[in-house]
């Protein structure tokens, strides 16, 4: 009887059933921050503003202040006719003004074959850009390549 009680208790604890960390599902990993470098000049609030909306959705954010932002924006291709008011960087992408972080998000997992994301201008209701009591125009996000050319990521707002 002594054995046979002995026996059951070496087989349940053995048991891959018995809690090892064999029968355990894999804990996930903690999801590594997403740095991202944006390039502002020191006086503006929007772009602040949409800084603190990037980190709010959990990107890691170094700001440098410059005055002039037109050689970052030559040195990342960014199009003349999208350029905004501020150009950030991340995992080698260019997001040129106020992207929402839910198409930043979207492109970092798709991974598309462009040089970034730009919302031209600075389009009211968009990140940073917020009126309170107005109801936002619609406005379209861009994808750009190398050589320039875009088409639509995203649109936002009402049609």
């Amino acid at each position: 009887m002594k054995y046979t009680i002995f026996a059951l208790a070496l087989v349940a604890a053995l048991s891959p059933a018995a809690g090892s960390a064999q029968s355990r599902p894999a804990a996930k990993p903690a999801a590594k921050p997403v740095l991202m470098t944006v390039y502002k000049t020191p006086t503006c609030g929007c772009c602040a503003k949409w800084v603190d909306h990037m980190k709010q959705n959990g990107f890691t954010v170094n700001v440098t202040d410059l005055n002039d932002l037109s050689t970052i924006k030559a040195k990342h291709g960014v199009p003349s006719k999208l350029q905004s008011c501020h150009t950030a960087v991340v995992n080698g992408y260019v997001v040129e003004g106020h992207v929402p972080a839910a198409d930043v998000k979207r492109m970092l997992k798709e991974l598309p074959a462009v040089a970034g994301l730009a919302l031209p201008g600075m389009p009211a209701g968009s990140p940073g850009m917020e009126v309170p009591g107005i109801v936002p125009p619609p406005y379209d996000v861009m994808t750009f390549d190398k050589k320039g050319a875009t088409r639509v990521f995203a649109r936002h707002g009402g049609r």
